[in-house]
């Protein structure tokens, strides 16, 4: 499997694509890295240095790959954190061409905007962007439960309204919308959930809650759901494998009282996931 990942990059810590590159390859994927920021270090650190990489530069760098002819073999297209409006034109651009090179490819967005906590952390301008450009394009997107009430102008709370905000984003163009992070009311306390549509059902996912805010796990959470999907077709398998790598690698970095993932350490768990967790058909 080949996977084109379009990402920000830090140099300290675990991030964008400094999260998602090295669980792919772990799990034998080959990855194709382009960099939309190099930063020190990511931005919740309040302070930062480096550039944000112009678009017409990531533009470039993109078609530098593919006059190499990597286009035909590219299995997914894989973007998170977008870090200016410009570049959204870029992926959509790119995820057109690989396109037309291999029409089986899929694209997997992931809509980063903000959480249910801290509300929305990236320029106003880019969540609009987001639910009215680069969402109907793609056919995977993975938002956490405040990103999915955004981009569906709902507020899912419950398992069944959440299924209803699922469905609406799916009416947007995605078949496989991945719910990072459901907080149920009825939920059992002290845990949290994940949950998947795709055409051919739903399934719901429950793992323990760590008191730990840990910077990249989202990203990390994307690019295995997407390699995992791809090669199964399987949601639940996609799942159950995400949610055993995720949780050992947050819960090894919880432990250890490190501020970054402790993403190198965790390598085991996504080669090998332990698969303790069982995904539940909810419909």
């Amino acid at each position: 499997m080949k996977v084109l990942s379009i990402q920000s990059a830090v140099a300290h810590g675990h991030v964008g694509n400094s999260a998602a590159v090295f669980p792919l390859q772990r799990i034998g994927v080959e990855v194709v890295p382009v960099y939309t920021v190099n930063f020190s270090n990511h931005t919740g650190y309040g302070a930062w240095r480096g550039p944000l990489i112009p678009p017409s530069d990531v533009a470039e760098i993109l078609t530098g790959v593919e006059e190499r002819g990597v286009f035909p073999q590219v299995d997914a297209v894989l973007s998170g954190y977008q870090g200016g409006v410009g570049i959204a034109d870029v992926i959509i651009d790119a995820v057109r061409r690989v396109k037309a090179a291999n029409p089986s490819a899929v694209y997997a967005c992931d809509p980063v905007m903000g959480n249910a906590k801290s509300g929305c952390f990236v320029a106003p301008e880019i969540p609009v962007l987001l639910r009215d450009r680069v969402v109907p394009v793609a056919d995977i997107i993975t938002p956490n439960q405040f990103e999915l009430g955004f981009l569906t102008g709902t507020e899912p709370a419950s398992l069944e309204s959440t299924l209803e905000s699922a469905d609406l984003a799916r009416a947007m163009g995605p078949s496989t919308v991945l719910v990072t992070s459901v907080e149920r009311p009825d939920r059992e306390e002290g845990t949290i959930e994940m949950l998947v549509v795709d055409p051919a059902g739903a399934w719901i996912v429950t793992t323990p809650h760590l008191p730990f805010k840990a910077n990249g796990s989202g990203d990390v959470t994307a690019a295995l759901f997407t390699a995992h999907y791809v090669a199964t077709r399987d949601a639940s398998v996609a799942l159950e494998r995400t949610a055993s790598s995720v949780f050992d690698l947050i819960d090894m970095t919880y432990r250890s009282g490190e501020r970054e993932l402790r993403l190198i350490q965790a390598q085991e768990f996504y080669a090998t996931p332990r698969m303790q967790f069982s995904a539940k058909q909810v419909r």
